[in-house]
């Protein structure tokens, strides 16, 4: 373990059980239909695939690229768009998959976006959300986890590109930051 992380959030055993178990309630809910995921990037990209691998839904997948908080650890407060989607989503059931939403300014961002082009539906699903630091009223449709106002990195979350592939979900220590 690094010395910056102080200790395990999630294993990665719970994390597993969880997205498979996120897997079988968004088939359910999807059953029959076909389904878009939007990964946004970086962070999310790790959760999409293992999701995506539970998923007995026909799926399409596509990327976003959104930022709030550069090379801090506080959001900027403005959320900007850095890599639209490729994939014209008219009347497609579009789902997307975000890795933790905090203050719910970049996803809010991206779901107005994408809203205007007209999706058959449009769901979030979160692994993690902390609802401490919200500042926009947002849900996410389908959750993983709701955890403390901690700066948590692992299974693609980093801090500075750094400790995206620990397996687990760990807090950061503050004098790492």
């Amino acid at each position: 373990m690094s010395l910056h992380v102080s200790h395990v959030l999630l294993t990665e055993e719970t994390i597993r059980e969880r997205v498979q178990e996120l897997g079988r309630e968004i088939s359910r809910d999807y059953a029959g239909c076909e389904l878009l995921l939007v990964g946004i990037l970086k962070g999310a990209f790790i959760f999409l695939a293992d999701l995506a691998r539970c998923l007995t839904v026909p799926v399409w997948v596509d990327f976003m690229a959104a930022a709030s908080y550069g090379d801090s650890y506080r959001s900027s407060g403005e959320a900007l768009i850095l890599r639209n989607l490729e994939k014209d989503i008219r009347n497609l059931h579009v789902l997307l998959v975000e890795d933790i939403i905090d203050t719910g300014l970049t996803i809010q961002c991206i779901r107005e976006t994408l809203q205007k082009r007209g999706p058959a539906s449009l769901k979030i699903c979160a692994l993690l959300d902390k609802p401490g630091r919200r500042l926009v009223e947002i849900k996410p449709d389908y959750k993983g986890f709701t955890i403390p106002d901690e700066f948590v990195v692992g299974y693609g979350l980093d801090f500075r590109d750094n400790y995206r592939c620990l397996k687990d979900i760990m807090v950061l220590r503050q004098e790492a930051r």
